[in-house]
């Protein structure tokens, strides 16, 4: 079942609170937002993917070198800990190295500890692209080039099976919310070309501007690298769902066709 699909879905859909069912779990109230939000967490430490949940993440993100096998039993521990206090969360592994390690019985038991998609770097060996294991959806990054070839160049990852989405590798945070329309377009070219649905990564003090400057390149969702699990990681969480919320609301009012009032007979 395709997982980062619901993920992205869900995020422009809004749910009403109250309990489901007689004994089923209360269901909090969520607005639509622009994209959704995934929050990745620099360590696999307990307790930390729960706390973000609670913050307003609506997906799980966690980070593995590829090499340390002793933190995989944590990791299966926080996906238990994440499904249960939100049993729809979607949960990714950021594979960082040992790539070459990779078979097809290794992402077979990632999966079996709950991981639903893997993000893998745009030089990872082509043939884990060729490992078709179900369940487990790939997602690839793809980094931001100047050459004027490039997103003709980049058009051809479209070629290759098994891919679910792109991790845009674009660095924003500096002055996204200041590009010209120029910048933009050079960024918006490569976007177009992969027509996958995307990822990009934003920080903890997004402005408004930049929200609605990364709403132009079509992201289907927004990551949050969290170094912690404290006040301050919580409150960029909520602050960007808000953020994430309005924006959505804004550009579902300018889409909205305006009706004549009617006139009085």
């Amino acid at each position: 079942m395709a997982k980062l699909q619901d993920l992205f879905t869900q995020a422009h859909r809004a749910q009403s609170g109250g309990g489901m069912g007689f004994l089923g779990k209360n269901r909090h109230e969520t607005k639509a937002r622009a994209a959704a939000l995934v929050v990745e967490l620099e360590q696999i430490a307990a307790g930390s993917a729960e706390a973000a949940l609670k913050a307003g993440a609506d997906g799980i993100l966690f980070n593995w070198d590829g090499g340390d096998t002793a933190q995989l039993d944590t990791l299966k521990q926080e996906v238990e800990a994440a499904r249960s206090q939100k049993e729809n969360t979607v949960t990714g592994l950021h594979i960082s190295g040992d790539l070459e390690s990779l078979t097809s019985e290794s992402l077979k038991k990632l999966k079996e500890l709950g991981v639903q998609y893997i993000i893998l770097p745009f030089n990872a060996p082509a043939r884990l692209l060729a490992l078709e294991t179900k369940d487990l959806e790939k997602v690839i990054v793809v980094p931001m080039r100047k050459e004027e070839s490039y997103p003709l160049y980049i058009r051809n990852l479209t070629a290759f099976e098994h891919i679910a989405a792109v991790l845009l590798d674009f660095d924003l945070s500096e002055k996204v919310g200041t590009m010209t329309i120029e910048e933009i377009l050079d960024y918006r070219a490569v976007r177009e070309a992969v027509r996958f649905p995307a990822f990009i990564y934003v920080n903890g003090t997004l402005t408004e501007e930049d929200a609605y400057t990364v709403n132009t390149l079509g992201i289907q969702a927004v990551i949050l690298a969290a170094k912690d699990s404290g006040d301050t990681t919580r409150q960029q969480i909520k602050n960007l769902r808000e953020l994430l919320e309005k924006v959505h609301q804004d550009e579902s009012d300018k889409d909205a066709p305006s009706l004549p009032s009617a006139g009085r007979k």
